[in-house]
């Protein structure tokens, strides 16, 4: 009786090292498959470019000094821009789809402008998609820290404004789809600012002032 049990014991024992074994080499098949393929297509991430950046209105509203009996009201800062942006996908084998992708302006962290949707869409082999959203921010609140350093910039004539694109992307190679990877563009683009009389009237230098920039960005996926 007990020779027996050893033996089923034994056999058992075998069956679970062979299935451990099959599983092994199923996934070093797998993980070989993905390294060919990597190796093969060379995936590479898409590059943003930021072409231009046409200002209409960059305005902070100042309440300067408020009587100590009233609530105080923070200064705000309103933003009326339209960016041109251009996505390049430099790969020969793999395309991009790019969904729920959200364009909105940054001033030193902090989001100046609500989200603007841009349109879904899908980028062949080596092909480029531009964009042109409009950037809207009414009476943002900033904050004492913010304030001082925009008066910092507008003492040396410019600002730094980052145009920031936020999303998920999708790589097809044939009839393969993966499935969805967050993707994270980051634009610096530097508008000139022109101070009014006051102290604290910060603006840009005419109604719509247009900026040629052409400058890389930082993608993140």
């Amino acid at each position: 009786m007990t020779k027996g049990c050893d033996h089923h014991d034994e056999e058992r024992r075998q069956l679970l090292r062979r299935v451990f074994a099959g599983i092994l080499g199923f996934i070093f098949l797998v993980l070989l498959v993905v390294f060919l393929i990597w190796i093969i297509l060379r995936p590479t991430k898409p590059r943003f470019i930021l072409q231009d950046a046409t200002v209409y209105a960059f305005n902070l509203s100042s309440t300067g000094d408020t009587p100590s009996l009233a609530t105080p009201t923070p200064n705000t800062l309103t933003l009326t821009m339209q960016a041109t942006l251009s996505a390049i996908n430099p790969n020969n084998r793999i395309g991009i789809y790019y969904q729920k992708l959200d364009a909105y302006a940054s001033y030193r962290g902090q989001q100046i402008s609500l989200a603007t949707e841009l349109p879904p869409t899908y980028q062949g082999h080596r092909d480029t998609t531009v964009w042109s959203p409009f950037l809207y921010g009414t009476a943002v609140p900033v904050s004492p820290f913010l304030l001082e350093v925009l008066h910092q910039d507008k003492t040396s004539g410019g600002v730094l404004v980052n145009v920031k694109v936020n999303g998920r992307v999708k790589w097809k190679v044939g009839t393969w789809v993966s499935g969805r990877y967050h993707i994270n563009v980051n634009c610096p683009a530097y508008i000139r600012l022109a101070g009014g009389d006051r102290d604290d009237a910060i603006g840009v230098a005419g109604p719509a002032v247009k900026f040629q920039l052409f400058q890389g960005c930082i993608v993140d996926v």
